[in-house]
């Protein structure tokens, strides 16, 4: 029918080479028989009726002239071989189909929650709008033990831009991709600042050092942490960890100032509470690096401090505080902590003379050294040169993110602890904007759609 009607049109040989080369000669063919194939399916009474009205073509000559052109007999085109194998199967073929739709639709409720909850967050998100069943599952404890029991991948990382600092972005390393999430249950006449996480929530605390708040950034759980019993306005280092497994079995929140005050809050008991003081052996006051975060692994919080140089380390669980002199490495500045799979890792710049670079150290614990492992290829470095390069650390869980900034340049990079691997992040750009922004800030989180504050 359709596709026939190319055919019918007779050409010359010169007109053939010149107006419709092979190429969308067979491209034209191709869109017409689909075109047929919707049409056979739209009006299948049709389908085989033949083409009286097609049966005459007229045919234009040099000369003014019209030719009656006979009707066209289209050649048998070899079927796929999909097709064709379809057509050498038994006639139960239709049954069996029926067969595979039953057993589907009694698919076991608890293995279809396990292949939900491994496939990409981005995925789930958008399978919610499937149907009313699915987009409740996400409540289901059955489904949030799943999601537990999945190894965790890539984390990703809430971000603040220096030009807005009233909302938030999120990057996700596997699509390389930023979200912009809006959480109105934050405040918004108050600027606040992501400074730690644990089992996909994220803390928040006031520009003020006043108030804390927990958050899913994905559900937009939302939860504003009761007032401190210590007054402490002065800047703090904040760490977080869970109690368990996952958020459902309650998490805790430690700030700690650098005169020793220091505060825990349980989410279980909705409270904050003080167990003990720092013991005389560690030096007052602790100096803490602030640029740098804290690590948790397991159930153990790691501070980087000054004077003297080194960590200092609290177990949640047992409240047992402990310090470690560690020097750090010469001609090294803007350093932070970082952490992959248990070991300790330090992440900065080394500037010597106008050549800087970015290199990546792990704890030795039998010798308490830091032992370079990597640094940032030489042809990246390259760019660096002769240029005042501030470095932030916008996420130290396995894979960090790393913000470097000059007068010059506004560069965004993560790297891979596991497979050394250095990659380059889009520049994040708001919604209707042209312009990259410049992060100041953020923290890494493992994405969970349970997760609740």
């Amino acid at each position: 029918m359709v596709w026939a009607l190319f055919d019918r049109f007779e050409f010359t040989r010169a007109d053939r080479a010149r107006k419709f080369p092979a190429f969308y000669r067979e491209s034209f063919r191709g869109l017409a028989m689909n075109l047929e194939q919707s049409w056979c399916s739209l009006y299948p009474d049709h389908s085989s009726l033949d083409d009286g009205c097609y049966s005459l073509i007229l045919k234009g000559r040099k000369g003014g002239s019209f030719k009656m052109v006979e009707p066209y007999k289209t050649q048998p085109s070899k079927k796929p071989r999909k097709e064709r194998n379809r057509e050498k199967l038994p006639s139960n073929t239709e049954s069996a189909e029926i067969m595979q739709e039953q057993i589907w639709k009694e698919f076991p409720e608890d293995l279809f929650e396990a292949v939900i909850a491994r496939l990409p967050v981005a995925t789930v998100f958008r399978f919610r709008s499937v149907c009313r069943k699915w987009n409740s599952l996400l409540a289901t404890d059955s489904f949030s033990k799943h999601c537990t029991d999945v190894p965790q991948g890539h984390p990703w990382f809430y971000t603040i831009a220096h030009e807005n600092f009233n909302s938030g972005a999120m990057y996700d390393p596997s699509l390389k991709k930023w979200h912009h999430p809006t959480m109105p249950s934050l405040p918004s006449k108050v600027i606040i600042l992501p400074v730690a996480s644990a089992g996909g929530l994220v803390c928040f605390l006031d520009i003020g050092h006043k108030n804390f708040y927990v958050c899913n950034p994905l559900t937009q759980s939302f939860k504003e942490l009761p007032a401190r019993s210590v007054r402490v306005w002065s800047r703090v280092a904040v760490g977080m960890t869970l109690n368990g497994n996952s958020s459902s079995d309650g998490y805790k929140i430690l700030w700690l100032g650098c005169d020793g005050e220091h505060e825990v809050y349980d989410s279980m008991k909705d409270n904050w509470s003080r167990l003990g003081s720092i013991p005389s052996s560690i030096k007052l006051p602790l100096s803490l690096n602030f640029r740098s975060q804290s690590v948790s692994i397991k159930n153990t919080l790691y501070f980087m401090r000054s004077d003297p140089e080194g960590v200092v380390s609290y177990d949640m669980k047992s409240g047992v505080w402990k310090e470690f002199a560690i020097p750090a490495p010469p001609y090294l500045t803007d350093h932070s902590l970082a952490e992959c799979r248990g070991r300790v890792m330090l992440v900065g710049l080394l500037t010597k003379n106008a050549a800087t670079c970015v290199c990546v150290w792990e704890l030795q614990r039998m010798t308490l050294l830091w032992k370079e492992v990597d640094r940032m290829p030489n042809i990246w470095c390259l760019e660096f040169y002769g240029k005042h390069v501030r470095m932030t650390c916008l996420g130290n869980k396995g894979l960090i993110m790393l913000s470097l900034r000059s007068k010059q340049m506004n560069r965004l990079v993560t790297y891979d602890v596991l497979s050394k691997e250095w990659k380059k992040v889009p520049g994040c750009v708001r919604p209707n904007g042209k312009r990259k922004q410049w992060i100041a800030c953020g923290t890494a989180f493992h994405p969970s759609p349970t997760a609740l504050a």
